[in-house]
């Protein structure tokens, strides 16, 4: 009889092999999977050195691009595209995509410069894109001393803190010891910013052939930058139908919802808020239960609207394409970060609705490109006249494309002799962008719900077509119930400094005539909550402005019943054109000058202003001037700096665009 049956070996196996286990186990205990899941790396991990990206494709300018609006992004990539030009090579590039430490090794490349176009936001802010490099450069003394940069910067005069980003950007490399090899460029929405950067590109190129002693290819090529593959036979599940980031987001949703992610917010109101005139003034509700979105009065709701099918229908007819056509746009340069110019595979159809900005007047760059594709010499000509930097060309471009507001539509419709080729088209055109709102309402009164208070655009242009402002004429249309469906937005919100005081006893002066009053409905319904909360509340002043009072006066209902309430204990309101005499705001606060000094120097008030940057902003500031040099015993230098410290100190905010 053997010594261990054949059970008494399986069971020593089972006892052996749990303890091996057991102890193997305790050495190395098993991962959480939850952990994995988020610890693994994504598939292609994507490089985060652009100084080895630039070794590896033979690069040697970066260009660097803070963008809010798209307008920094298109630059970046007409200056990159330029260097080819010059026997270089360059790269546009997102700072918040690379570590932007590496910047002073950019001389270990030889003959390397790096430009930045560089916007500045609201009051005076880096773009969300390039706050961690704004930070960056201000917690850090590295010696940039072998860098070569130059900087272009994006603003508009009529905003107090005009092109603060790029100017701080141009000095902080340099007091980091980086060499500037050509003059900051300043470029002014508010005047033609195309016109400033075409003649800053001008001056900027000789001045680096000269520091690098390289001369101009010749002539100016049309440099493809995507190739066009048409799917014939492809899986519609897999083709993009208007999504922004990820393919199906819009169909299958997760949080959190940002730019790359908007959320799908059903409207649950839609009304028109003025009595009567010709304009459409609107109030529409965004339903956002369940998205664990959450908001504070003052921040601004993103939107991404979608283009005109009547615009996109006839660019399809005159271009004669099949706008169902399924396509990719694939970036020659392999090793981009940027594979295709709008999310692809998409349509014709999709692109040019949800994903490219068809209403703006295009950029010189775009016509000169296009140029080449007109049949008639004389168009060519003119497109490549209006693409040059000479004061003729400039006029031109300034007359028949500025002046008279002609989108790429009009611009076809009057050179018929310019037909091209519908994907080098959609090549060119900028990315349509979301469009930003101040929040009419409080989180602690409509925590579920956002408020959006705006004025439909429609203008008649000089060619005597009417032109419709792509978002609002898109949100009017946004019925609670259409066709039995739910009307929906995609949104996202972004984060805003414009904010009540800490202190709820502080008193609030919030200045906003038109839809500028929209911060300011969220900030009356957040007061009268924490009066309901048996908080004591400082004094709540409001000043309002409109044309009639029968006509336009918004939100007439809610601002007297504050009042009523005692939430609102002041309400002004100025009637420019009931009288003879136009009224405005500045008028009514010059009015109450006493009142106001006291709530301002003796009372610790914040002062609020919303709405138009280039008239009334200047105009209420000028008059706080003027109520500070009158009773505060100022000069007039005085009284500016007075003003200029409450900003300091965040008791005087702006929230204004022009």
């Amino acid at each position: 009889m053997p010594l261990f049956s054949n059970l008494d070996l399986f069971l020593f196996s089972l006892i052996v092999g749990l303890v091996i286990y057991w102890f193997m186990s305790r050495k190395k205990p098993e991962p959480i999977p939850e952990f994995k899941k988020i610890d693994t790396p994504a598939p292609a991990a994507r490089e985060t050195s652009f100084i080895e990206k630039m070794k590896k494709t033979g690069k040697n300018i970066i260009v660097f691009y803070g963008s809010q609006t798209g307008t920094a992004e298109e630059f970046a990539n007409r200056l990159s595209k330029d260097a080819q030009r010059y026997g270089m090579k360059g790269m546009a590039a997102d700072p918040e995509e690379y570590d932007m430490g590496e910047l002073s090794r950019l001389s270990e490349i030889k003959n390397s410069l790096a430009i930045f176009c560089m916007a500045t936001y609201g009051e005076g802010d880096p773009t969300d894109n390039a706050q961690d490099f704004y930070d960056w450069l201000q917690e850090n003394d590295d010696d940039m001393s072998g860098l070569n940069y130059t900087v272009f910067a994006l603003g508009n005069k009529t905003y107090e803190h005009y092109n603060a980003m790029g100017k701080y950007v141009d000095k902080r490399l340099e007091d980091l010891g980086a060499k500037r090899i050509f003059d900051l460029g300043l470029g002014d929405d508010d005047g033609n910013l195309e016109e400033d950067f075409v003649s800053w590109r001008e001056q900027f190129w000789p001045a680096v052939c000269e520091h690098f002693g390289v001369e101009a290819s010749g002539d100016e090529l049309s440099i493809r930058q995507y190739e066009l593959k048409e799917h014939t036979d492809i899986n519609m599940n897999k083709v993009y139908t208007g999504e922004i980031g990820r393919l199906k987001s819009f169909e299958v949703q997760k949080p959190p919802f940002d730019s790359k992610n908007p959320f799908l917010a059903p409207v649950t109101v839609n009304r028109k808020l003025n009595k009567a005139g010709d304009r459409h003034l609107m109030h529409l509700e965004l339903d956002i239960t369940g998205s664990k979105i959450r908001y504070e009065s003052g921040d601004h709701v993103a939107v991404f609207p979608t283009n005109d099918s009547v615009l996109v229908n006839k660019l399809g007819q005159i271009l004669g394409v099949d706008l169902d056509k399924v396509i990719s746009l694939n970036n020659l340069d392999e090793e981009s970060n940027k594979k295709h110019p709008f999310p692809c595979p998409t349509t014709y159809r999709t692109a040019l609705t949800h994903y490219l900005d068809i209403t703006h007047p295009p950029r010189t760059n775009v016509l000169y490109e296009l140029a080449q594709y007109a049949s008639d010499p004389k168009d060519q000509e003119n497109m490549r006249k209006m693409a040059s930097s000479s004061p003729e060309g400039k006029a031109l471009y300034q007359s028949w494309v500025l002046d008279a507001s002609r989108n790429i539509l009009a611009i076809l419709e009057d050179m018929p002799s310019l037909r091209p080729p519908v994907d080098h088209l959609c090549e060119l055109l900028p990315r349509l962008q979301a469009r930003y709102y101040s929040i009419a309402s409080s989180s602690k009164v409509h925590p579920n719900s956002i408020h959006i208070c705006a004025v439909v655009v429609e203008y008649k242009t000089k060619t005597g077509r009417t032109n419709k402002g792509v978002a609002t004429n898109w949100l009017k249309n946004k019925l609670v119930t259409d066709n039995g469906h739910k009307s929906t937005v995609p949104m996202y919100i972004r984060k805003s400094q414009f904010r009540l005081p800490f202190k709820a006893t502080n008193p609030v002066i919030m200045i906003g005539p038109g839809t500028g009053i929209a911060p300011f409905v969220g900030f009356i319904q957040e007061r009268g909550w924490l009066k309901q909360q048996g908080k004591e509340v400082g004094e709540t002043v409001m000043y309002f402005g409109c044309r009639h009072k029968n006509e336009d006066y918004i939100y007439q209902e809610e601002l007297e019943e504050a009042e009523k309430n005692a939430v609102l204990p002041q309400l002004h309101v100025a009637f420019s054109r009931d009288q003879d005499q136009k009224v405005y705001v500045q008028h009514l606060l010059k009015k109450n000058k006493e009142n106001i000094w006291k709530l301002i120097h003796n009372d610790n008030a914040h002062i609020y202003v919303c709405g138009d940057a280039r008239n009334m902003a200047k105009d209420v500031q000028s008059a706080f001037h003027d109520i500070a040099e009158e009773l505060g015993g100022m000069t007039r230098t005085q009284a500016t700096d007075y003003v200029k410290k409450l900003m300091t100190k965040g008791r005087y905010s702006q929230d204004v665009w022009s």
